[in-house]
């Protein structure tokens, strides 16, 4: 398929040694557009991979960033993905925690002088891929007589402009026309000329600088330690229960931030909110827990946020679920927990917390509480500041709110304290 284009040098470009230490994914995303020059997809690129070192690990890493991660929805939104794959990308794992519907998978033609046992070969694995209820697209190659054992199996021919003069267009278009239903994308559109040419032959579909320039997005990722997610896996291949899992993602408000953000995202599928972890891990399911935390440790990077503030996080999560339990009903200290560990994901993930929660579905009783400070939790939520703080004054307003003494609250903080202390030997 068509090698990632170049962007023009500017002060929002990032190159691969920029992004080595930050918590972005940066990707780049071109439009597909329809005779209306409305939207009908997105390709994306991999811009922290040089364009001829993509690998199956690449391009999985580009996929599970581009549909798990803050930013998702002002990526791509609700349209098309296009991804570029490497033909061992296609056997992969990771596109069993896809929904089909949202991607288009680009497969290359194998390299020059390839045989036609070689050819043959990788049929039946675009033909599971069909099955699944992928949509495939392929180059102009498959136009070709080595190539059209592949034809029927297309959703998508992307002609790629520069391959051929313009006197080849007709015949080309035509041959696609008669023995295929695929919809035809011309893609390297550079002028109007090739616009018009194209269009004037039935083509509906456009790519190139002609209409958009890739553009460069930054999604903001946050990824828990590669520990964490080795105890993860090891649960999964025990075959751990739900409660144990579930106890694993309370103490980490990275990974269960992650697991939520992506089992909401649009490339998940899903027609309802998931809200709470055990949910999450009922829905998921252990084999797909199981690809999902892999795709999480082989794409994470070092760094990230300092451990001290995923350590605040997590006291304050555990101080307002104990506290929340001698006030609350059992599913309302789960709230409470949330509340407590995602309050700080606006310095987590370096944006104001309105941003940051856009990413996920979470009860409205916890977005008031973490937003604006209001409803059951923030009561709650207060006191557990004010016991980091040593605020006084603080402290004795929210707990005489709450009805709860001295001796309850810094109780419930000192086991919350000892509780986070001992995470990595629980």
């Amino acid at each position: 398929m068509s090698s990632t284009p170049e962007l023009p040098v500017s002060a929002s470009s990032v190159t691969p040694e920029d992004n080595s230490a930050d918590n972005l994914a940066v990707i780049a995303r071109q439009a597909i557009v329809d005779e209306h020059r409305a939207v009908f997809g997105y390709e994306l690129f991999d811009r922290s991979t040089a364009s001829n070192a993509h690998s199956a690990d690449s391009d999985a890493a580009l996929l599970f960033n581009a549909l798990s991660y803050i930013g998702t929805e002002s990526l791509v939104g609700q349209k098309l993905v296009f991804i570029n794959c490497t033909h061992e990308s296609l056997s992969g794992g990771h596109l069993e925690l896809i929904h089909p519907e949202k991607v288009v998978l680009e497969v290359p033609a194998l390299p020059q002088g390839a045989s036609h046992e070689d050819i043959e070969s990788r049929r039946p694995v675009l033909e599971q891929l069909r099955r699944q209820g992928f949509r495939l697209a392929f180059s102009e190659q498959v136009l070709t007589p080595d190539y059209l054992s592949w034809l029927n199996l297309a959703a998508f021919v992307k002609l790629d402009m520069t391959t051929f003069p313009a006197e080849q267009a007709k015949p080309l278009v035509r041959f696609a026309q008669e023995h295929s239903s695929a919809r035809l994308v011309a893609e390297k559109v550079e002028s109007a000329e090739q616009h018009q040419l194209m269009a004037s032959l039935g083509v509906h579909l456009f790519q190139g600088y002609w209409f958009a320039k890739p553009a460069l997005v930054k999604a903001h990722t946050i990824r828990p330690s590669q520990a964490t997610v080795i105890q993860l896996i090891n649960l999964v291949r025990k075959q751990a229960t739900t409660a144990e899992i579930e106890d694993l993602l309370k103490k980490d408000p990275t990974l269960s931030f992650n697991l939520l953000r992506f089992i909401n995202s649009s490339g998940f599928g899903l027609s309802c909110e998931i809200t709470s972890f055990r949910h999450a891990v009922m829905i998921l399911g252990l084999r797909k827990l199981f690809r999902w935390a892999a795709l999480l440790l082989t794409t994470s990077r070092a760094g990230g946020s300092a451990p001290a503030v995923g350590t605040t996080a997590v006291v304050r999560g555990r101080l307002m679920e104990l506290l929340a339990a001698e006030l609350m009903p059992p599913e309302e200290c789960d709230n409470a927990f949330v509340v407590g560990v995602f309050s700080l994901l606006d310095t987590m993930l370096g944006l104001p917390m309105d941003k940051a929660l856009e990413s996920l579905a979470l009860p409205q009783p916890v977005v008031d509480a973490l937003l604006h400070n209001t409803g059951p939790f923030a009561p709650f939520l207060a006191l557990t500041k004010a016991c980091e703080s040593g605020d006084e004054a603080a402290f004795a307003l929210n707990a005489e709110e709450l009805h709860l003494s001295n001796r309850q609250v810094n109780w419930a903080h000192l086991q919350a304290l000892t509780w986070a202390e001992n995470l990595d030997t629980m």
